[in-house]
């Protein structure tokens, strides 16, 4: 019989964590309750909060007893960061739920995130129709709007934690037999709109020989989350083309990665291919949302929702700068391709974002600066979206992978 955590603050929301522990209950599922809460509990819990936040080296009777909410919750949050992966890892639940408003979100969603991608894990949550980023963070949690307060029972919070308590139940008790999965060797690709082409050929020759390419959009959680599996040991290879969301991080564009970009597969010792696919946009949302400095820089409207920004010379003299200190960091096996005639599908002659200066800075940055005993740097006189650079970056992946 499959179990499932039912995570959250006992000492405030015990009566709305136990409808949910008796609605698993009354499907056949065991259940794990989890307090993580600062103050006494309102009934007994499996798993004490007082010691969970000894396991981190804290005293919770202290703490309780400065009355500061701010401590508490990041004294708890951290504590369940480390106890929530702990018990899964020795067996003691086989998927997780918690409910909670912006503070029992925030302390137990960390734990959830820390849990392996697959895990079924659900948040219902007062914040779950906004911004769930930094809840979610790149993991697969699924976030359910609580539509009313998580405070009491009433028509329509029992109706939606119900509901998000069989979706739980579903996911751990129900098996499918995934008669796709082959278990093929992994690759991770990264893609943008406008490197589409290059990438889904690379996919189509990778994966007619016997590997399994698995795309991540370029939209700043695609890149962190690519590189949390690469940490995590999913992949036989990187072929990382779409480097863009750097520019979002140099510029302040909305699609960055983070400062920790390009580094996952380098320290891994993970076979990667890297190029500079988009480098020649910084991403904003509605063209009235771009900073007013840059109202006299190149626009384009992609959408209504996307106006995309053509970096400068300058700009891409400092992603080549950044590119080539994050490659020279490398453990292992690693080419970086140069498509010396655009670095994307609007990078072309003709199209908005072409830009022959701005790409030969980078090029010449990148020339000058690679460690050439560490990273293979292979040029060709292509767009990024040509056939010839697709099928050869991928035939590069290959030989580096199968070595």
């Amino acid at each position: 019989m499959k179990t499932v955590a039912i995570a959250g603050t006992y000492d405030s929301k015990a009566k709305e964590l136990t409808f949910v522990k008796e609605v698993l209950e009354g499907v056949g599922l065991n259940t794990l309750t989890i307090n993580c809460g600062v103050f006494k509990p309102e009934i007994h819990t499996d798993v004490k909060s007082i010691d969970i936040a000894a396991d981190i080296g804290e005293n919770l009777v202290e703490i309780a007893g400065k009355k500061d909410r701010a401590l508490g919750t990041e004294v708890m949050s951290r504590a369940m960061e480390k106890a929530i992966p702990r018990l899964y890892s020795e067996g003691r639940f086989d998927g997780i739920i918690s409910l909670g408003g912006t503070g029992g979100t925030s302390l137990v969603t960390p734990g959830m995130r820390a849990l392996p991608v697959g895990v079924p894990k659900v948040m219902v949550s007062t914040v779950a129709s906004g911004n769930v980023s930094q809840y979610v963070g790149t993991s697969d949690i699924m976030m359910v709007p609580s539509i009313v307060d998580v405070s009491g029972l009433n028509s329509i919070s029992t109706r939606i934690f119900t509901n998000a308590a069989l979706a739980v139940a579903g996911m751990v008790n129900l098996e499918h037999e995934e008669k796709s999965l082959t278990k093929k060797p992994l690759i991770a690709a990264t893609m943008f709109g406008v490197t589409t082409p290059c990438v889904n050929m690379a996919r189509e020759y990778l994966e007619e020989k016997g590997y399994e390419v698995l795309v991540f959009h370029a939209t700043g959680t695609g890149g962190k989350t690519m590189e949390r599996l690469i940490e995590e040991g999913y992949f036989v290879g990187v072929l990382d083309l779409t480097t863009t969301e750097w520019c979002d991080e140099l510029v302040g564009g909305v699609l960055a990665a983070g400062p920790n970009r390009l580094e996952a597969a380098g320290k891994a010792k993970v076979p990667q291919v890297v190029s500079v696919g988009a480098l020649d946009m910084v991403n904003y949302g509605p063209i009235d949302t771009v900073p007013r400095e840059f109202k006299d820089r190149n626009l384009y409207k992609h959408n209504p929702t996307v106006t995309l920004m053509r970096t400068t010379v300058e700009e891409n003299g400092q992603l080549g700068e950044i590119i080539s200190e994050k490659l020279n960091m490398t453990e292992g096996p690693t080419a970086l391709m140069l498509p010396l005639k655009g670095v994307s599908m609007i990078d072309a002659e003709g199209q908005p974002f072409y830009g022959p200066a701005e790409d030969q800075m980078l090029f010449d940055v990148l020339r000058k600066n690679i460690d050439r005993s560490r990273v293979e740097l292979i040029e060709m006189d292509n767009n990024i979206n040509d056939e010839d650079f697709a099928l050869s970056a991928a035939r590069k992946l290959v030989e580096l992978i199968e070595g």
